[in-house]
Order: structure tokens, then C-alpha cells, then sequence
């Protein structure tokens, strides 16, 4: 049985905003006393993992607006009509987690423990500050920087303006260097994926340095500002990256889980085991753990499977990107490659193709059932299972799924090296034979090492990219991370947010009113039709007049499923930051917006 770490932390609520950095928690575990031995600041440690370890429901929803999915909605963000009045992640609640933090920092020293054990949790504390600066600058950009508890008396500290992102970016760096050099390795730091340990700050370094690297290359504008960068550091980022890359790497702690026997469902395995934090410890850097014996569960099956959830659907788009096994683009095989039929298109494919969407021969419950993909559900035809387990009685509402959350793994080392390293003209054979072709090995792909640029993925990314490594890094970190949580920063980061309002495309109907088997089992599935009255017991996707959301076949009758035409979906360069919120603005005059909001 897994060991999960609970604990009672408390947060407070708050009404004003000289509160939200200064009110004392009842709890008693917030009192300058508390902190007397290692089992204090290991318990407080933990009550910041459980604070900060992001559950699965909002881990695998950070992909949903990305420019790979498409659903039956569209978030308010992409609309005209969003404003300042209706941003949030400013209120008490948000800022109580900083204030927890420092106040952890101010007082840990206190603990009767040596001085490796109070650098390490100090490494700790200062981890978990990154990683709260770090959320709120991908969403704000400048924020204003705290590093002590502020006094309530302290008026100067608490209604101060935003400090500039460069500055908050530095001390950001420097808490990470910090955590980097004095978080141990030892294996009781290391024996629980939920613990942060040297190499968990060591993978958020590289997460952070690569998006900020990125940012200040792409981005020529600091978008808190719609000034240039004070400074060139996006080389200087991108360099950190790579050093943090290479300490993980070059001390071999962690590999990539690859047995060739296993190649055609090794991927999913690892997001749909229960113990996958045991199972896949080389591999999983830090993660969320869930037990169904300690009853500490969810219900993600149901986000698949319900139509009540119909957000959860790829795009066609997306997909083109799988290579086939040969190493060669689908795109290159099929010059048609949009008018492919479904089951010719899944053929042949990269692995991890069949162990993302539903594709003919899925099959649940050890075998025994077939599930081919539900128009009713994933309107593009392209059903998500990567999160599904496979025991179908558990895809209620109330059922009690225990599949763990990788948070941060390996792989995702491996990619962000080889991007730093593409994005500083320093990648080689060598960089690609130790990070690109592992990935595409173990996904059942022959490894080809690009010498020109895939026209699919130059125009893919709007034509702004021709660099054939970086094309195909973004091409290999799209389909290894997809569905955890990374791509809606990459495109921020890439400069490339109009991919957010590109019209969504699915599979290929070769005639509405005629029914059509997806899976291959010779036994029809769905029908496409634009009769509002057509009661068929198979899946129905209606099109035009019978669909209120506006799904269309792109010539008619026929063609790629278009879905949800009727929601205008808009992107402004401004939108590369959120908005101050208006309550925010209200209570503190002296805080600057964020430009055009």
C-alpha cells in the first residue's frame, strides 16, 4: 500500500488586503513555537506538498483551451468580452500561500536539527516560493515580490505596485539555485514521489528557465510592460536550463521505462496504474498520489466517458503530428492526409497514438469489451484515453479511481534539454541520441535525425519557425506531454496564441446519413446527420440545422468533422498575460495594469 502524506494546513480566509499577508492562522501549527525538531519542518513541508501538488482534474484540464483540443464550449477567455472584472488568482486565498511560505522560511531555522537537514528544508521552503512566483508570472507576468511575512503595519510592503517580471524572475532563479544546491538527495527525501528533493528542484529549474528563456526570445516585448526587455536573458535562461538538464541526467538517478516487448502500451501504463509511483520510480520525478485503501480517489473516468463532461476531444491538427513507425511524417505518406479515413489514418502510427485516442481494436475490462470513439462525447472523433483506466466500472461519477499524477518525469527533462539546446543553436547528434530518440524508440518510432524542416510543422506553427530541430522537439513534447499540463504554456512562451483561435477539425465522413464503424469491428458505431428526427440506436453527431453548437462537415455532405463553428473564439497579443483583477485594483490604487486590459 502506498504511503500518502496528510495533513491538517490550514489557510485562512481574508477580507482585506493588509489581511491576506498578515493574519496569523488560528492553527496553531502557525506560531513562531511550532518549529522545534525535523519532524516539524517535515510536517510543515508536507502540508505545502499537499497545497501545491496539483490534483488530476485540474493537471489534466490544463490542456483543454491548448491549441490541441477541441470541446463544447469555449472558456470566456477567448472571447471579446473578457475584462479585468472577471479575472481571478489575485484573491486572499492565493496570497495566503505565499504568506504560509514565507512564514515557514522566517521561522524553520528555530528547529533544533543540523545544518543539512535546516539547508535542506530551507531548499524546500524556497522550492515552493518558486513555484508559487513562477504560477503567478505565467499568469500576470509583473507581480509584486514578497520574501518576508509583512506586518500588518507595514502599509509601504502591502500596497506597494507590482515589481518589474525581470526583477521577480531573478529571485525566482535564485530561490530555485538555492533549493538546486542544498535540497538532499538522500533516499528518505526521495522515498516518497510526493517529497521535494534536489532533483524535483532541479526539474522545476529547467521547467522555469525554459519558459522564461523562450519567452524573452519569442516574445520581443514584455508583455507586463509592451516594452522591450530591459535586458537580453534569454540565453542566459535557456543556459540554466541546460545546466539543470544535465545534473539530472548526469547523475543517472532516473530512465526512461522502456521493455521493446511492451512498446504498444508502456506509454498509458504509467498514467493509469495505481501505483505508479513505485512502479515507474525511475522514471517519476515528482507526483500527486492517490489510494483507494486510504480512500483518497477521484473520478476521472467519468471526465472520458459522460457525456455530461463533453469537454475532451484532439483535433485534427494535432494528430497529423503522430509520425508513422518508420520515423516518417503521416503527412508526407498521404498528400490527402485531412481526407484519410479514420481507421486508414491510425494505421501505422507512432505508438503512442493508439494509447492517447480511442483507435480500432481499444479495448477495456482485460479485453473483453470494445469501445470505439463517441461522436456524442469527443465531437471531432478523437476520444481521449490516456488518463482511462481500464476497469469500466469505475467511470460513474462516484467511482473511486487511484491512477497517480506524474507532475514532473524524465521525459520531460529529456525534452526540455533538447529544446534549450535546439533553441541556443547547440543541438547534435549527439543531444537528439540521448533525448528525441529514446522518446521516439520507446513509442515504437524509428529514429531519423532531421536534416530540413517538415513543411507540416513550419506551417503548423504559422510559418515562424524553420529551424527543423526545434520543429521537431515542439513536434516529439506535443505528443509525449499532451494532457499534462504543458501546453498552453508552451504556446504562450512560442508566441504562437493564434493557434488558440484556429477553427477546430476532425476525422473525415465520407457521407452523413450513412452509418459508419470507427473501429474496425465490422459492426457500425455513429451516424452523421443534419435530420433533427433521426432516432438511430448508434452514436449520433448532428450537423448543421439539428446542431445548436454549429458542427459542420467541411464540404457538406461529406468531409472533416468541423465542430462547434457557432463559437467565435478571438486572440489578441494582449491576452499573452490575465488582467489584474478589478477587485485587486480596487483595493490597492497604487498596483498598474497590465497593457490594452
Amino acid at each position: 500500500m502506498k504511503k500518502y502524506i496528510a495533513i491538517l494546513f490550514a489557510c485562512v480566509s481574508f477580507c482585506a488586503c493588509e489581511d491576506f499577508l498578515t493574519q496569523e492562522n488560528p492553527n496553531k501549527i502557525e506560531s513562531e513555537y511550532y518549529f522545534k525538531d525535523e519532524s516539524s519542518l517535515e510536517i510543515y513541508a508536507n502540508g505545502l506538498t499537499r497545497s501545491f501538488a496539483t490534483g488530476i482534474k485540474n493537471f489534466v484540464n490544463g490542456d483543454k483551451n491548448a491549441d490541441t483540443h477541441a470541446w463544447d464550449g469555449a472558456a470566456a477567455y477567448f472571447k471579446d468580452n473578457y475584462s479585468a472584472s472577471d479575472a481571478s488568482n489575485w484573491g486572499t486565498s492565493n496570497w495566503s500561500q505565499l504568506r504560509s511560505i514565507n512564514f515557514y522560511l522566517d521561522n524553520m531555522r528555530k528547529a533544533d536539527a543540523p545544518e543539512a537537514v535546516l539547508n535542506h528544508y530551507e531548499g524546500v521552503g524556497r522550492f515552493f516560493r518558486a513555484l508559487f512566483y513562477y504560477a503567478k508570472v505565467r499568469t500576470f507576468g509583473a507581480v509584486p515580490w514578497y520574501e518576508k511575512s509583512i506586518e500588518a503595519t507595514d502599509q509601504e510592503a502591502l500596497f506597494k505596485d507590482r515589481d518589474n517580471r525581470e526583477y521577480v524572475c531573478r529571485k525566482i532563479l535564485a530561490d530555485l539555485d538555492y533549493a538546486c544546491t542544498y535540497c538532499s538527495t538522500a533516499a528518505s527525501y526521495r522515498n516518497q514521489a510526493s517529497y521535494i528533493h534536489r532533483y524535483v528542484a532541479l526539474a522545476l529549474k529547467a521547467r522555469f528557465c525554459l519558459y522564461e528563456g523562450t519567452m524573452r526570445k519569442y516574445h520581443t516585448l514584455d508583455p507586463s510592460t509592451g516594452r522591450p526587455w530591459q535586458s537580453d536573458e534569454s540565453a542566459m535562461y535557456l543556459g540554466e536550463c541546460v545546466k539543470a538538464c544535465e545534473a539530472i541526467i548526469g547523475d543517472g538517478v532516473y530512465h526512461l521505462t522502456d521493455n521493446a516487448a511492451d512498446r504498444r502500451t508502456q506509454y498509458r501504463a504509467m498514467f493509469i496504474e495505481s501505483n505508479a509511483t513505485t512502479t515507474y520510480a525511475n522514471e517519476i520525478i515528482w507526483a500527486r498520489n492517490y489510494d483507494s485503501e486510504l480512500n483518497v480517489t477521484h473520478y476521472m473516468n467519468s471526465y472520458f466517458i459522460n457525456q455530461q463532461y463533453a469537454n475532451y476531444a484532439f483535433t485534427r491538427q494535432f494528430i497529423n503530428t503522430y509520425l508513422m513507425t518508420d520515423g516518417t511524417p503521416f503527412t508526407d505518406k498521404y498528400p490527402d492526409y485531412d481526407s484519410v479515413d479514420f481507421t486508414t489514418e491510425c494505421s501505422g502510427r507512432d505508438y503512442r497514438l493508439a494509447q492517447t485516442i480511442r483507435t480500432p481494436g481499444f479495448t477495456r475490462d482485460g479485453g473483453t469489451t470494445q469501445w470505439a470513439p463517441d461522436v456524442t462525447f469527443s465531437k471531432t472523433g478523437y476520444q481521449p484515453i490516456k488518463w482511462l483506466t481500464d476497469d469500466s466500472s469505475k467511470d460513474t461519477n462516484t467511482s473511486k479511481c487511484d491512477n497517480d499524477v506524474p507532475l514532473m518525469r524524465y521525459a520531460e527533462v529529456l525534452l526540455n534539454y533538447a529544446e534549450a539546446k535546439a533553441e541556443l543553436n547547440e543541438m547534435s547528434e549527439e543531444v537528439w541520441n540521448k533525448t528525441i530518440k529514446p522518446l521516439r524508440e520507446r513509442a515504437g518510432v524509428t529514429s531519423i535525425y532531421p536534416t530540413t524542416a517538415d513543411p507540416y510543422m513550419v506551417e503548423y506553427f504559422q510559418n515562424q519557425v524553420t529551424d527543423p530541430f526545434i520543429l521537431e522537439v515542439r513536434r516529439e513534447r506535443g505528443i509525449e506531454l499532451t494532457m499534462e499540463n504543458v501546453r498552453y504554456d508552451d504556446i504562450i512562451r512560442w508566441h504562437q496564441g493564434e493557434l488558440f483561435a484556429r477553427p477546430w477539425k476532425g476525422i473525415w465522413i465520407a457521407a452523413s446519413e450513412t452509418p459508419i464503424d470507427l473501429n474496425g469491428d465490422g459492426v457500425n458505431d455513429c451516424i452523421v446527420t443534419s435530420d433533427p428526427n433521426n432516432k438511430s440506436p448508434l452514436k449520433i453527431l448532428f450537423i448543421d440545422g439539428a446542431s445548436e453548437a454549429g458542427h459542420k462537415l467541411s464540404q457538406g455532405t461529406s468531409g472533416n468533422i468541423l465542430p462547434a463553428t457557432a463559437i467565435e473564439r478571438k486572440w489578441h497579443d494582449y491576452k499573452y498575460v490575465k488582467p489584474i483583477p478589478t477587485t485587486a485594483l480596487q483595493e490597492n490604487p497604487n498596483l498598474t495594469q497590465n497593457p490594452e486590459w
